[in-house]
């Protein structure tokens, strides 16, 4: 009987193997021949190429090289996917496949497909009215019916026509065309829509379209209509043009309906701005081709926008959005070997709060050169150089080029066995200004000149550390004594040194140009703590500081700082920091975190009180006081709950606030929450905002729409 199925075995081999790369090798327990129709039954099983296929019973005509299965059909490619079905025809020579009914799993992703009927060629396959899902067939969440549809195994790209998203059995959307990737592969297509409903824009709906045509750069567009508001559309392009640097480039337009800009008095009708990011690492040996063994880097980001307007259109989500009063564009190069630092750096401010920003100061450029540190006498003699010239500049009024060079030398020693180390350091200072262009003020008027100075601090401290049974505890002590030496000073440092060291006069016009901060002899005291676990964890931190200064007789004692760090227990944790003010028995700052997490439960509050001690005026408030707080939740598995609430006690605004759940299972995630935001806006009155309240639905059906499907935007070199 061995014998015998092994002479059946080869035969089938041999009959089928008239071409190397196409042989079709058949496996079964009976088999028989008769008019070139070869018949076999009994746990048939049938290997061709990568492909393993079983059945009850093939037939194969030789003559037009059909292969017919029936019956408990199963068939597996490479382990990437299978096939199930009743009937299958297969034929070697044109390399058509048919099943009926198919079905397909596709192993990496989890989806699988059910249709009438499923045609393969090569690698392209059509599939006729079927149904398809990520979730578990028996009794899927979700699920997708289509007309037909198409795939292609190499790509592995599934285009669905007349697709119907079921929930259950409930209807909830229709697409006469869906396209999905069923891996991670950067291609061209749209991504996952953005819709929702506003009482004041209406209607929003954002599509995006990814475009990515080439290993190197992608380019993704997000055309967006508020139907109460107007229409506008943003784009990201991301390249990758070398080993070492990478950039993108997003733009932004978005026209008002005349309707909504006169209703909201905006200042703008229209808003649209950009945003350039680049990195290089290494730029000057690539783009010069030199050889230099230091280091080189370059990194921009310019920013430009015509009102904020443009960040909060920028998503749907405000809550995302950092909007600042002021947008900062830098351009920042260096060099850098062993011994030396060269750079050179850009800003510009854009204060959005403002019309027209040729009145605001810019530094264009900032030059700069560091010597590092570096030893004399067995290093006891430190010291270094730094050298930098802003060029702070602006359209309208008088502008300046600041020199500032500072050399720092350190003299150090230890006594007693190292308890204590000693140290002298003298401070050698100079900034030199020299203006240009008209003056604006009449009042404010300024010479070229410079100032010099040195300064001159003692330092003793002390570390002292012992360990217990469970736990070490580390303690420091520090005091250093600082005292003005000489100084000169000659033209705008002369005239206008007394009236800026005045902290009363420092916004004026006359003080602008101003930053010598005068030195005064003081007395710094310093002490902290720690104390680590059995494994080396932080338990606590604790800081002391406190100035005592010489030169107001009624008025010696400084802001005393106060710094803890203190986790409680294993979960609860708190952390403070204070400013205490002798002079007016007050605290002027005040800042407290708690918080409390464990796996499954988070909660931090945390609240920031400052006092300036300046005069309140009609637009000024010298205080701050602002409490954030969040808290979250995992039930289990599937359910998560989250809360936030932010609020300015000083102003009685309510900031921002948020409460939502997700709920999550293997095929698919649905959220909800209700938002509050307070964003800034531009008027024609100047600098407002308005309060949102936004309510989010979110629904991820799976793997289609995971976020942790695989990265997005991965590149790679331009060949």
């Amino acid at each position: 009987m061995l014998r015998v199925g092994f002479v059946i075995l080869m035969m089938a081999s041999f009959i089928f193997a008239n071409d190397a790369e196409d042989k079709v090798e058949i496996y079964s327990t009976h088999m028989n021949s008769k008019d070139n129709i070869i018949k076999a039954t009994g746990e048939v099983t049938v290997v061709y190429k990568d492909y393993f296929l079983s059945a009850d019973e093939a037939v194969y005509d030789k003559n037009t090289s059909d292969l017919e299965l029936f019956g408990n059909i199963r068939a597996n490619q490479a382990n990437d996917y299978k096939l199930l079905g009743d009937y299958a025809k297969l034929n070697i020579a044109k390399k058509e496949r048919v099943f009926r009914p198919f079905y397909m799993l596709e192993n990496s992703s989890q989806v699988w497909i059910s249709a009438d009927e499923g045609c393969t060629f090569d690698k392209d396959f059509e599939i006729y009215s079927g149904v398809m899902s990520g979730c578990n067939p028996n009794d899927p969440l979700w699920k997708l019916h289509f007309s037909s549809s198409t795939y292609n195994s190499d790509d592995m790209w599934l285009n669905v026509f007349n697709a119907r998203i079921f929930i259950y059995d409930i209807p909830v959307f229709y697409t006469p065309y869906f396209g999905y990737s069923l891996d991670t592969k950067r291609r061209t297509g749209l991504l996952v829509p953005t819709f929702g409903i506003s009482e004041a824009e209406g209607f929003y709906y954002e599509q995006p379209i990814y475009i990515a045509e080439q290993n190197w750069w992608d380019l993704e567009l997000r055309p967006q209509v508020r139907t109460s508001r107007g229409y506008g559309a943003y784009s990201t392009f991301r390249f990758v043009d070398s080993a070492i640097s990478k950039g993108e480039l997003t733009t932004g337009y978005f026209k008002e309906q005349e309707g909504y800009f006169q209703s909201n008095k905006l200042a703008n009708d229209t808003h649209y701005g950009y945003n350039f990011l680049y990195d290089n690492s290494d730029f000057i040996n690539q783009w010069f081709d030199t050889k230099l063994k230091g280091q080189s880097g370059l990194y921009v980001d310019i920013n430009h926008m015509n009102d904020v307007d443009y960040i909060n259109l920028s998503t749907n989500d405000t809550i995302e959005n950092v909007t600042s009063t002021q947008v900062l564009s830098k351009i920042n190069l260096f060099y850098n070997n062993d011994t030396d630092y060269f750079g050179a750096y850009f800003k510009y401010y854009q204060d959005l709060t403002k019309v027209s920003n040729k009145e605001t100061l810019q530094k264009i450029p900032t030059l700069q050169y560091h010597r590092y540190l570096d030893t004399l006498l067995d290093d006891h003699l430190i010291y270094n150089l730094d050298m930098q010239s802003n060029n702070i500049y602006r359209e309208v009024g008088k502008h300046v080029t600041q020199t500032d060079i500072n050399v720092p030398i350190t003299l150090q020693a230890t006594f007693f066995d190292e308890y204590l180390n000693a140290s002298y350091k003298t401070f050698l200072y100079a900034q030199h200004s020299k203006f240009s262009g008209k003056e604006e003020v009449k009042s404010a008027e300024w010479e070229d000149g410079y100032y010099a100075r040195n300064h001159h601090i003692f330092s003793l401290s002390t570390q002292l550390s012992r360990a217990y049974e469970d736990f070490t505890h580390v303690v420091g002590f520090g005091s250093s004594y600082k005292i003005a030496g000489g100084e000169t000073k000659t033209g705008f440092y002369k005239d206008y040194q007394d009236f800026c060291s005045d902290p009363n006069n420092k916004d004026t016009t006359q003080c602008e140009f101003y930053n010598i901060s005068d030195v005064e002899e003081e007395l710094q005291l310093d002490f902290s703590q720690y104390i680590y676990d059995t494994t080396g964890k932080q338990i606590l931190y604790h800081r002391l500081s406190q100035k005592v200064t010489y030169e107001n007789v009624q008025n010696r004692l400084g802001e005393l700082e106060n710094e803890l760090d203190y986790q409680i227990t294993s979960n609860i944790k708190l952390y403070n920091n204070f400013l205490y003010n002798y002079d007016e028995n007050k605290f002027s700052k005040l800042y407290n975190v708690l918080s409390y997490n464990t796996s499954s439960f988070n909660i931090s509050l945390s609240h920031l009180y400052k006092d300036t001690f300046l005069q309140q005026t009609s637009t000024y408030s010298p205080y701050t006081s602002y409490l954030t707080s969040s808290a979250s939740y995992t039930y289990n598995k599937h359910y998560s709950y989250h809360v936030r609430y932010n609020y300015d006690i000083e102003r009685s605004i309510k900031k921002s606030a948020e409460i939502g759940f997700l709920y999550q299972k293997k095929c698919w995630n649905f959220g909800l929450k209700y938002l509050e935001n307070n964003r800034p806006i531009l008027t024609d009155n100047g600098s407002t905002s308005i309060y949102d309240r936004y309510i989010y639905l979110t629904i991820a059906l799976k793997p289609m729409m995971s976020p942790d499907s695989g990265p997005l935007y991965e590149h790679k070199l331009p060949e």
